[in-house]
């Protein structure tokens, strides 16, 4: 079967593609309209005939999109262009679209299945009944390429398509000196070339726009809870229960005892150390995560087995009067004794001669922050 073949894409619909932006999904139904025209298959007797379709479609996703299309055409017999003949029908299109970011015309791809009706006159002489009329429908199926751009609000499309027509009683045909007169078409391929709009209806979707932020005044943040504020904060990761200086850092703590006396060569608590020691325990259920090592320390006077062994015994003392009074043991690191290893003041001046003030600081009980 001979066809006529259409080489060239429509120019006038490539031209606008200068003034097109970016194609982007748009979800809401639209309604088409194209003109065009149809090459008809040489063998059906007839001539081309521009051709006009109408439609509703919706893209399904970004790539995917479904039309419902009615068309029309009139061509001419070859052999009387008097009589009429005239082809409409419906078909269900499916384009695979290939849309790039920031490309104004996107290429796709068309498949089509429908039903094309016929209505054909033609010369039936001698009959007195002249002329004769035929009118049939048959399946037809397509397929094409097209490209579509983005005009704002309309988008353009134009397409090259192959349509094939299963239409096995044209008289036409029949009659058509190429063929034995015995002879028909079982089927017919027609080329449609056509630029058409695609309308989308309805508001276009706007994404909703809340207020905008309000910028938080770090000042009045503390994220950590430490007492700080954000501003001020250099360690944003401090603990609960730490103890923080006025950075935001945590700072290593002593709570010193001091006061807390005891009888030469005893470690009995006396009773002016209870006062001191209820303070502390004050602290500590004040700040319950806080976990201290109790560490007993003493002067230089003496051995140093002897000084170690009387810390050991005086810091034991601290310890056992915290627990008795509500501190948790689980909070409490030692008893540590210390002797005369850690002294926060000198024991003797520069000269060699007795400090008793020095000594005193170093006669001492600490509880020392652990976190």
């Amino acid at each position: 079967m001979n066809k006529k073949l259409l080489c060239a894409a429509l120019l006038g619909g490539l031209a606008m593609a200068q003034s097109a932006s970016a194609q982007d999904f748009d979800d809401r139904w639209y309604i088409t309209g194209s003109v065009g025209m149809n090459i008809q298959d040489n063998q059906r007797g007839t001539r081309n005939a521009p051709f006009a379709a109408l439609g509703v479609g919706k893209f399904l996703n970004r790539n995917w999109s479904i039309d419902g299309e009615l068309n029309y055409q009139n061509p001419n017999g070859d052999d009387n262009q008097n009589l009429n003949w005239s082809q409409y029908g419906v078909s269900i299109d499916v384009r695979r679209h290939f849309i790039s970011d920031g490309r104004s015309w996107n290429p796709y791809l068309l498949m089509g299945l429908g039903y094309q009706r016929h209505e054909e006159e033609f010369d039936a002489f001698p009959n007195p009944v002249s002329p004769g009329e035929r009118e049939g429908g048959d399946v037809a199926g397509k397929l094409g390429v097209g490209l579509q751009g983005d005009m704002g609000r309309v988008k353009i499309r134009t397409e090259l398509a192959y349509r094939i027509d299963a239409d096995n009683d044209s008289v036409g045909a029949f009659l058509n000196d190429d063929l034995p007169r015995d002879d028909g078409e079982d089927w017919f391929g027609d080329v449609l070339a056509s630029v058409g709009v695609v309308i989308p209806l309805g508001p276009e979707a706007q994404t909703p726009v809340g207020p905008a932020p309000v910028a938080a005044n770090c000042a009045d943040m503390d994220d950590d809870g430490d007492g700080v504020n954000n501003c001020n904060d250099k360690c944003p990761g401090s603990q609960s229960g730490q103890t923080i200086g006025p950075d935001g850092c945590p700072v290593p703590v002593s709570i010193d005892l001091k006061g807390v006396n005891f009888d030469f060569d005893k470690s009995t608590l006396r009773p002016d150390a209870v006062a001191i020691l209820n303070e502390a325990i004050e602290i500590l259920k004040r700040y319950p995560e806080l976990k201290v090592e109790v560490a007993g320390h003493t002067d230089s006077k003496g051995t140093d087995a002897y000084n170690q062994a009387l810390s050991e015994r005086r810091s034991r003392a601290v310890y056992d009067y915290l627990t008795s009074n509500g501190v948790d043991a689980s909070r409490l690191a030692g008893p540590n004794g210390y002797g005369e290893s850690r002294p926060i003041a000198p024991n003797q001046n520069e000269d060699g001669s007795d400090n008793p003030e020095g000594r005193a600081r170093n006669r001492r009980t600490e509880l020392n922050v652990q976190n």
